[in-house]
């Protein structure tokens, strides 16, 4: 197989997921201990720009509600909290093209099938995910604000989404994720200094074909190897549960596009850079490190300097756990 970089792990390492298990389990029980700051309470009743505030106050008047649309991070998995929905909003994520599951990775494994079956990922590309993503937008807009959420490399996803339908999105969050500014690509801001700390090539031992054979980069999500484990476990989540952790692995998707990290991703700056946006620091992030995420805020409102990020931190790994996405959740109710 040839050697794999960094910035291929990067491309499919599962980033910007969020286990539906952790979602459901978020609820007020979870939220943080008295005495700190909730990041609701730091980003404060002007989570947004006056203009979407103005926007989403008109829609509401007239009945309609918002719609949280969930972008997919890697390996093709989105889903929306159940306690934001319990909230009184919509809630709805991305079903992206081609993701696929097969026989030769369910127990017991034919790995070497597995390595050589062709992906129903080939083929399929960056454009067609942004495609789906804007028909979702679409959708949602026809009944109400949209506010737009991308983790990790999901936030190049929505960037390109801005930049088809910036005036059905009144607000776009970056929850540790990737906003492509003075380069133009994620795999261009994994090879710098800021992104130096990354464990993602940790990540590297759980690769299970050549995309050369199969058209996209494979992993093997549910190897039993206890020192891969530890090691995905420490840079995804490491304050998690070990139940929390084998939740979070058994919802990601085996497959996905090799090319994700290398697309250019930059958001124009008259089309994405007039949609307000919020961007949520992961404080203990391992997979897009915290200086990385600084440099992409500071990239940007320089770009806009009339639209700048609204940033609001969680003391989190790169996933949060049940009680750190409750907080989140909290961050969400509080931005409309």
């Amino acid at each position: 197989m040839p050697e794999l970089t960094r910035r291929t792990a990067l491309a499919a390492a599962g980033l910007g997921v969020v286990s539906p298990a952790v979602l459901a389990a978020a609820s007020p029980a979870a939220a943080a201990s008295p005495g700190a700051a909730s990041p609701a309470a730091a980003l404060g009743a002007a989570a947004s720009p006056a203009s979407a505030a103005s926007s989403a106050a008109g829609r509401a008047s007239c009945g309609r509600v918002t719609t949280f649309v969930f972008a997919a991070g890697a390996n093709g998995v989105s889903a929306a909290p159940n306690e934001l929905v319990l909230r009184g909003h919509r809630g709805v994520g991305i079903d992206q093209p081609g993701q696929q599951f097969r026989l030769s990775y369910q127990a017991p494994q034919d790995l070497a099938a597995f390595a050589t079956e062709p992906s129903a990922l080939a083929g399929v590309t960056v454009a067609d995910q942004v495609a789906a993503t804007v028909e979702t937008v679409r959708r949602a807009a026809a009944h109400g604000p949209v506010v737009l959420v991308g983790a990790s490399i999901g936030g190049a996803m929505i960037s390109l989404v801005a930049d088809v339908v910036p005036h059905l999105i009144d607000l776009l969050v970056y929850d540790t994720a990737f906003c492509c500014v003075d380069l133009a690509t994620p795999d261009e801001y994994m090879v710098t200094p800021e992104a130096a700390t990354s464990r993602v090539g940790d990540l590297l031992g759980f690769v299970a074909a050549d995309p050369s054979v199969i058209g996209a980069v494979r992993f093997n999500w549910r190897t039993a190897d206890p020192k891969l484990l530890a090691a995905a476990k420490e840079a995804f989540l490491a304050e998690a549960t070990d139940a929390e952790f084998y939740a979070f692995l058994n919802t990601m998707a085996p497959d996905d596009l090799l090319t994700k990290g290398a697309t250019p991703a930059r958001g124009n700056r008259t089309r994405w850079g007039r949609v307000p946006r919020v961007y949520v620091r992961h404080l203990r992030d391992r997979i897009v490190p915290l200086p990385l995420q600084d440099r992409m805020i500071r990239e940007a409102d320089k770009a806009t300097p009339g639209n700048r990020f609204r940033v609001v931190d969680l003391d989190t790994s790169h996933v949060p756990d049940a009680r750190k996405m409750a907080e989140l959740v909290d961050l969400y109710d509080a931005l409309v």
